[in-house]
């Protein structure tokens, strides 16, 4: 397939087969370190910075799985409400994203969360506060090789309601709206901005673009949250998320989200 600007990332076909798959190149690694064969939690959740895993794990309600075969990443099992659900950290990045949605996918998991430390955009609102990102613009490469250009990758709006409900219900404070999803977080400039904020968008971050793009293709549940921390280090109080009760407040988001999303899968089973 080709175009007329020569560019590679336009020049892929969306209804083409992949040749190398995440399940074949896990079995690889499987029997390479001699590990048990493995399903993961059917809920997971990617949290790009890694603060709720060390958290989890330094106040022991993590556990980490030996059998998780990738080669980059280490899996960990946390338990709410009697439902287990599986943890990554570290995943920062729309391809590492990915790369590593896929292979959970490919083990078994049925739904996944991410979260993602954010820069707010909006100017009539301050951090820290959660965003469920409804469509993210796709100024990154991996969503090219999932979906068709466009300018967003949508989020499922029957997912972002159901899993809406869930928070309101839970008296969970998070805004709904739009993303900007961006390889290089050091070449915002501030005319771009100015503009993303002219367009309505709210945050910036790295990944949620990507992964609606590859739910949407590979027709998988996936929910991106944004916590909005900082404004590009531009005040004081940037990057401060609560210490441990805001850590206790995101993974009870992401909990009620995959929740939302594993109840919704049975109901439209």
């Amino acid at each position: 397939m080709c175009n007329e600007t020569g560019v590679p990332l336009l020049e892929h076909d969306h209804v083409d087969a992949p040749v190398f798959l995440p399940g074949n190149m896990l079995e690889a690694a499987r029997v390479q370190k001699n590990l048990p064969p493995l399903t993961v939690p059917h809920g997971c959740l990617l949290d790009f910075d890694g603060e709720l895993v060390e958290f989890l794990v330094a106040s022991g309600n993590a556990r980490l799985e030996a059998a998780w075969p990738c080669f980059h990443t280490r899996l960990y099992r946390w338990s709410v409400d009697g439902t287990e659900y599986g943890i990554i950290g570290g995943t920062v990045g729309a391809p590492f994203a990915v790369l590593v949605a896929e292979e959970l996918f490919a083990l078994g998991c049925k739904a996944l969360v991410t979260i993602s430390s954010a820069g707010l955009i909006a100017e009539q609102l301050r951090p820290p506060l959660f965003l469920l990102i409804e469509q993210a613009l796709r100024d990154e490469g991996t969503s090219y090789h999932y979906l068709s250009p466009a300018r967003y990758a949508e989020a499922s709006p029957a997912l972002v309601e159901a899993v809406a409900k869930q928070l309101r219900a839970a008296q969970l404070q998070c805004i709904r709206g739009n993303s900007w999803t961006t390889d290089a977080p050091f070449r915002e400039t501030a005319q771009l901005i100015a503009a993303r904020r002219g367009e309505g968008i709210i945050s910036v971050e790295m990944e949620a673009a990507a992964l609606l793009a590859m739910g949407a293709a590979l027709n998988k549940p996936v929910i991106c949250f944004a916590h909005i921390t900082n404004s590009m280090a531009t005040r004081d109080d940037d990057f401060e998320k609560g210490g441990d009760d805001g850590h206790v407040i995101a993974l009870r988001v992401c909990a009620l989200a995959l929740s939302a999303l594993l109840e919704h899968n049975r109901e439209n089973a």
